[in-house]
């Protein structure tokens, strides 16, 4: 089985950012899809799973009212590894031009009172919300690409030489 593009990132090399992780041709149009990277992987804590359920809702809510936005946007939602979320955008943009709007949507979570769509009509798992955390991981990464603005490292994925494994499976330039 042919190893998908997302596993084939050096994930060694990774640091906090917005980055595209694909670009795809779909129907007659353009879907990108981004690694809105909050934490290192494979290095310390990685994103409470209440917290990242919190930021999943509270961000997709921000996204899909956004007025400038909204019609592009096709999901958020969260890494399985809890380092942070992957966005779906109609379109093919880089980094830097969805740049405002990520900082945009993380800074708004502190503005929230509550988490919405927590009843048990709206979610599978209700009770599993922690807004004071997810402020906290909002604010922490809002900050991190504010003091970070200027640097590349956030907007692409580290280049690496191409590695080959022992059965000679191909990664991708990261």
């Amino acid at each position: 089985m042919e190893l998908i593009q997302s596993f084939s990132v050096d994930h060694t090399l990774i640091v906090p950012g917005i980055f595209v992780s694909r670009v795809d041709k779909v129907g007659g149009g353009t879907v990108t899809t981004y690694d809105i990277r909050l934490k290192r992987p494979n290095r310390g804590p990685v994103v409470d799973v209440a917290a990242m359920h919190s930021l999943e809702h509270l961000i997709a809510t921000y996204l899909r009212n956004d007025p400038e936005w909204k019609d592009e946007v096709i999901y958020w939602g969260p890494m399985g590894c809890l380092t942070g979320f992957y966005l779906i955008l109609k379109g093919s943009r880089d980094s830097a031009e969805i740049y405002e709007l990520v900082l945009n949507a993380f800074k708004s979570v502190d503005d929230a009172d509550e988490v919405p769509g927590t009843a048990p009509v709206n979610c599978g798992h209700y009770l599993m919300h922690n807004l004071n955390m997810a402020k906290w991981y909002a604010s922490e990464f809002a900050a991190y690409l504010e003091e970070n603005r200027d640097d590349p490292a956030i907007l692409e994925y580290p280049r690496t030489e191409r590695l080959v494994t022992d059965d000679g499976q191909q990664f991708f330039d990261s």
